[in-house]
């Protein structure tokens, strides 16, 4: 049986006076999943949008805790869009969380097999020593252009609308995640992050972080130093997962 290990880091950064990026690990069984991990990056005015990332995070958890579905995909889907009704619900009756909503990634690991959920721009990737790889896909305006073929990733890193997303939860009364699942192999680490990293440091930058540091706690500072030291506009979230740890 293999030794799985993971490290999890936020960061306020140097533009912002508040940090709505949220991160949950827990490499213990949640219910019928053996292990859970989620990053969630708030939005909303005032306090909204770290009431928006935090409770929604909860309520994720708090739902697989409770579900009696087997399948992963399931079980992440069910509780997206419960966190959802939830979140919707809460700003109805609070003026003042009206227009919250955040970002949601999620992961598993059952063995070589990663399940993974997200809505928004917050990504996953699979990094190893040959090749960094983004598994989910941005829920955002200039992603869709890239895949549109209308820019290139290069201008979509630039666009003065980068920051606008095409779906999150809490924004409609219905919620639509994506799902992925990919196979592991030894040598792989997993990275969840915010779009507090990626708008700051180029992929190739992330990878060469992450394979020249040893721990995962010194690659996850080194992120955060990174992102800070290109300008740290905004908060910062890193996951980061050895599903290997034992095997060297």
């Amino acid at each position: 049986m293999t030794v799985l290990r993971a490290f999890s880091i936020t960061d306020i950064g140097k533009r912002r006076k508040l940090n709505q990026d949220y991160v949950f690990v827990s490499i213990a069984p949640i219910g019928n999943l053996p292990n859970v991990f989620i990053v969630a990056d708030g939005m909303g005015g005032h306090n909204a949008g770290d009431y928006a990332s935090k409770y929604t995070v909860e309520m994720i958890e708090e739902q697989i805790r409770e579900s009696e579905r087997t399948v992963a995909a399931d079980i992440l889907k069910d509780a997206i869009e419960k966190a959802n009704s939830y979140i919707r619900s809460m700003a109805r009756g609070d003026s003042a969380l009206t227009g919250m909503g955040t970002t949601v990634v999620a992961a598993s690991v059952k063995g070589t097999i990663l399940q993974v959920a997200n809505v928004g721009d917050s990504r996953l990737y699979i990094v190893n020593q040959n090749e960094i790889r983004q598994i989910t896909r941005d829920h955002s305006l200039v992603a869709e252009m890239v895949r549109m073929g209308g820019i290139d990733q290069r201008t979509a890193r630039f666009h003065p609308d980068k920051n606008i997303i095409t779906r999150a939860v809490g924004a409609l009364d219905t919620v639509e995640a994506d799902f992925f699942q990919e196979t592991l192999v030894q040598g792989d680490i997993i990275l969840l992050c915010s779009d507090g990293l990626t708008n700051m440091l180029e992929d190739e930058e992330i990878q060469k972080i992450i394979i020249r540091q040893n721990s995962l706690s010194e690659k996850g500072k080194a992120l955060i130093q990174a992102a800070n030291d290109n300008g740290g506009k905004d908060n910062i979230a890193v996951i980061l997962i050895n599903p290997f740890a034992d095997q060297v």
